[in-house]
């Protein structure tokens, strides 16, 4: 009787079981669940990082690493990019900062997209995003004024392209925007063509287009909206080829960007020691004239006198 009983129980028990409220408890399966309301690319990621704790295997956008790194794709050239110490709390403006240094590709030219989102906007974050550690992001360069040409060809390092593209003021060529410009405005706007030529090619490490357009007249001294030169961007690549021309049309290691970054510490930053003693050194040669490193040692160096007592050098 006893038997009948309890197995009575366990058959109106398993019949109650459907019939629990939603949200009434946890359910059955760990995996289950809301996860249809997740964005995909949530999902996706999901799928990948499973194991054999469940509760490890449900990731939330709370238990994605501190800093991870991100791949952005240039759209225009199919160059693959990557951008480390990414954040989930990281504004896109932040990020197009760091592709500033990392693309070379001026913050005021980029335009990102992320899977089918359309244009990613400057105050969001990565997380509102879903973008996730790996992912790859798309920038492009924004379509007027004809700068995509000028940026394919900067890419490039030709100047025989960059030449016929709006990079001095007795060229023929001519947008929409700037078929009516003369005077001041129309220098204005070669005068930009030419840096953001100069910044692009000293990134990619073009020395013979470096050399090319400063000879043209481009501003070495001219900055990104960022505030940064091209010394800037290779010190950031480590592009040993660029130092010098840069160097003699006057460019100074310790100019500062909106960030307060000088050229000298950003290649600290990353690790670039032969790069910055190599432009420390060829800052200070041009400075002071002299052709011979070794001239700078033996000019800094006390004289000794012929006792090997170090004496003392007139005040």
């Amino acid at each position: 009787g006893l038997r009948a009983m309890r197995r009575s129980a366990d058959v109106a028990g398993a019949g109650a079981r459907p019939r629990r409220p939603k949200g009434g408890g946890p359910p059955q399966d760990p995996k289950a669940g809301a996860r249809t309301a997740q964005p995909a690319s949530r999902a996706r990621a999901r799928a990948k990082g499973q194991s054999g704790d469940p509760r490890v295997s449900i990731p939330s956008p709370d238990l994605a690493p501190d800093v991870f790194f991100l791949r952005v794709k240039l759209e225009e050239t199919g160059e693959l990019f990557r951008v480390a110490n990414c954040r989930n709390d990281m504004t896109v403006r932040e990020l197009k900062e760091e592709l500033d240094l990392v693309v070379g590709i001026p913050f005021n030219l980029q335009r990102l997209h992320f899977l089918d989102q359309g244009i990613l906007m400057d105050d969001a974050t990565l997380k509102f995003y879903d973008v996730i550690p790996g992912a790859v992001i798309s920038l492009c360069i924004w379509h007027y004024d004809g700068w995509t040409e000028l940026v394919l060809a900067a890419v490039e390092g030709d100047p025989s392209k960059l030449s016929c593209l709006g990079i001095s003021e007795d060229t023929f060529y001519r947008t929409a925007n700037s078929q009516h410009f003369k005077g001041e405005q129309w220098r204005q706007w070669t005068a930009q063509r030419a840096f953001v030529a100069l910044y692009i090619s000293a990134h990619r490490g073009h020395a013979d287009a470096v050399r090319y357009l400063l000879e043209l007249g481009a501003n070495c001294l001219g900055k990104s909206p960022l505030g940064r030169t091209p010394l800037h961007v290779i010190a950031a690549m480590g592009r040993m080829d660029c130092i010098r021309p840069l160097l003699e049309h006057g460019a100074y290691i310790h100019e500062r960007d909106s960030k307060g970054e000088t050229p000298i510490t950003i290649a600290r930053r990353l690790k670039r020691e032969h790069f910055e003693r190599k432009m420390f050194l060829l800052y200070w040669m041009i400075k002071s004239g002299s052709k011979d490193p070794n001239d700078l040692v033996v000019r800094g160096a006390p004289e000794k006198s012929s006792s090997g007592n170090v004496s003392k050098s007139p005040v």
